[in-house]
């Protein structure tokens, strides 16, 4: 997953502004006790910081793909 379709997810999840402060703050004992911000900037894939922060939220597994977006 491009670090780019992270932030997409992220946003769509939880808010543009949200999401932001949940990657810095939120501790994720799956990420080795790091938050999504230091996982990712210790080279953590980035699907795995994704899924480790949907199951932190209890994000329902049907939404981790995303929102289906309509081809143009």
């Amino acid at each position: 997953m491009r670090l780019s379709d992270f932030w997409r997810l992220m946003d769509d999840e939880f808010g543009e502004r949200y999401s932001r402060t949940l990657a810095r703050e939120l501790v994720v004992d799956r990420l080795g006790d790091r938050t999504a911000a230091e996982a990712l900037g210790a080279g953590v894939d980035s699907k795995v910081v994704w899924e480790a922060v949907c199951r932190a939220q209890d994000v329902p597994r049907e939404r981790w793909l995303g929102r289906d977006i309509k081809p143009r």
